[in-house]
């Protein structure tokens, strides 16, 4: 089992940016394809980013693809979500999500088996 938990957000200009980490515990953290939900308020929850286990391969959500990067440290049980170019539409709550195995996507949320508690993501116009 893998915990995790999401730090790095907080309130910044538009334009600006931010980086997201997210902190495993459990020793099967290498072996778990990684991804970044968002929440905005009223709003479902959305896909952001996805990384394989071994960081080969990466996913964005169009929208997103040019201004935020994900990425993995399996020594260090760590995956950032770095966020360029902020606009007031990225605020909602980041979530980091682990996923134990491969369910044929990354997508979604019943792609993935762990959560962490989430981390707010405000940015001012």
């Amino acid at each position: 089992q893998v915990q995790l938990v999401e730090s790095g957000g907080g309130l910044v200009q538009a334009g600006g940016s931010l980086r997201l980490s997210c902190a495993a515990s459990g020793r099967t953290f290498r072996s778990y394809a990684m991804g970044w939900f968002r929440q905005a308020p009223g709003k479902e929850r959305e896909f952001v980013a996805a990384i394989t286990w071994n960081g080969v391969s990466t996913y964005y959500t169009d929208s997103l693809k040019g201004r935020f990067t994900i990425s993995r440290d399996n020594a260090k049980n760590t995956v950032t979500l770095q966020m360029n170019r902020l606009k007031p539409e990225d605020t909602a709550v980041y979530y980091c999500a682990g996923a134990e195995y491969y369910t044929g996507s990354y997508y979604y949320t019943r792609d993935y088996d762990y959560w962490g508690q989430g981390t707010q993501v405000t940015v001012s116009s």
